[in-house]
Parts: C-alpha cells; structure tokens; sequence
C-alpha cells in the first residue's frame, strides 16, 4: 500500500460521527486510510493538547488499506500523536470532519476540526477541515461527496503552500443542488455570548454558555455569504498570525 497516498482522518465530534464516517467513505477511494478520532466529543477544544493525564489511543479496526485508532486526546492530540507514533510514515494529506455544524467565520477560532487541519500545516502536511451548516447528529450528507471528492483530488495533486490549509464549508442540504465551490475570505462575523443564570436540584446557582451569531459583513467575498448563496465555501487559511501591515507602525 505504500505506493498510494497515506491519509489522516480525524474529527472533533467523535469516533462514533456520522460526518466521519462519511468522510472516511470519500477518501477511502484515494488512498490508504488512518482514522484517529476521540471517543468523547472534543468540540469547542480549537488547538488544545493534553498534557495532564496520559495519551491511550487503541487500535479499534483494522484491514486492508484502513486502519482505526480510538483515543483520549483532543483533536490536535490525534494528529501529532498520529504523525509521530502511530504511522509508518508522513501522511500526504490530513483530513479533517466533517464536523456537525458550520466552521466559517470567527468559528474557525474556537474549531477542534479547523485545528486538527491547521496542526497539520504545522507539520507540513497538507490538510482540509470539512464542516456541515447543520449541528443535527443525523445530518444529511449526501450533497457533499462530489465537491469533497474534487477539493481532495486537487489537494493531493497540487499540495498547498507552506504554511496553509483549507476551511471547507457545505451549505446544509436543502431542495436546491449546490451550485458549485466558491474560494472566499473570512467573514467579520463573531458569537455574541449569554448566560443563562440557573439553579441545579441542590439549589445551587450555575451559568450555562449560549448565544447567537452576528453576521454585519457586507461584502460578497466571504464564506458567509457564498454559504447564504448554497455554494461550498473554501477558505485559505494561514497559520502564521502576524499582523504584517502593521509591523512599521508599530514602533518603541
């Protein structure tokens, strides 16, 4: 097998996903399949690694030309520990997904998926994350394989630049076909968070997180909006943070 392209799969909504397996049913095709993915839900984790109790990932599956690993760890966990333990070799690609529920925007921040693939740019591996614009645990996917298939197919023949990888955005299936891929910038859209002030049955007080999302972006340009429009948005994404417009600014 070591003639065909190694791939990572990961999520950060668990070994039992259905947006895994999907995608682990895409990218079979194209090479040969490592799955390491968490045995808890992982969300909301963005880069975080486990560095309090120790790392037990199992081997759950494995068969010719795929192999599954079920772990402890975060969704960056699952990466490193798959890139420098568990595999033979450096994979050609990461994939990341697909998560329930949208990671455009200021989402890509808090993303366990988004920062399994951007990990993967940190290593110098190629790496997408896939996301759904639908939270339901039995999400339709059935509109996505052909723009996964050709986003990876592309990856895989091309790489990406140093330093990059790609946030993948599907609409949520509707009665209308996707009307294609769209490569976008980011929207300026952010959560706006509320507490909700409750009491448990011991009568202690506790805040539980929740909030809505605020779009005020205009511009046609970004995930937002080709998402709004039904097309798959993709977003490069570099890691490298630097604020560069403002380095000559910015003096002492």
């Amino acid at each position: 097998m070591n003639n065909k392209p190694l791939i990572l799969v990961t999520n950060d909504d668990s070994i039992h996903a259905k947006g895994l397996h999907k995608l682990v049913e895409i990218v079979r095709q194209y090479g040969e399949v490592v799955v390491i993915a968490s045995e808890q839900i992982m969300s909301g984790m963005s880069h975080a690694v486990t560095i309090k109790v120790p790392l037990m990932p199992r081997l759950s599956k494995k068969e010719e030309g795929y192999t599954e690993y079920i772990t402890n760890g975060t969704p960056v966990d699952n990466v490193k520990i798959g890139r420098h333990r568990l595999l033979n070799r450096k994979p050609d690609l990461i994939v990341s997904g697909i998560n329930h529920g949208s990671n455009a925007a200021i989402n890509i921040v808090y993303s366990g998926t988004m920062a399994a693939a951007m990990e993967g740019a940190i290593e110098g591996i190629p790496a997408i994350g896939f996301s759904l614009d639908d939270f339901d645990s039995e999400a339709d996917f059935s509109h996505v394989s052909p723009y996964i298939q050709t986003i990876v197919k592309k990856v895989l023949r091309e790489g990406l630049p140093e330093g990059v990888c790609l946030n993948v955005n599907f609409p949520k299936k509707s009665s209308e076909p996707l009307k294609g891929i769209k490569t976008v910038r980011q929207a300026k859209a952010r959560w706006v968070e509320e507490f909700e002030l409750r009491t448990d049955p011991y009568g202690r007080q506790y805040y539980w997180m929740g909030g809505v999302f605020e779009n005020g972006d205009p511009r046609h340009d970004t995930d937002e909006k080709a998402m709004a429009d039904n097309y798959v948005a993709v977003v490069p994404v570099k890691i490298d943070f630097t604020a560069d417009q403002y380095l000559d600014k910015l003096k002492f």
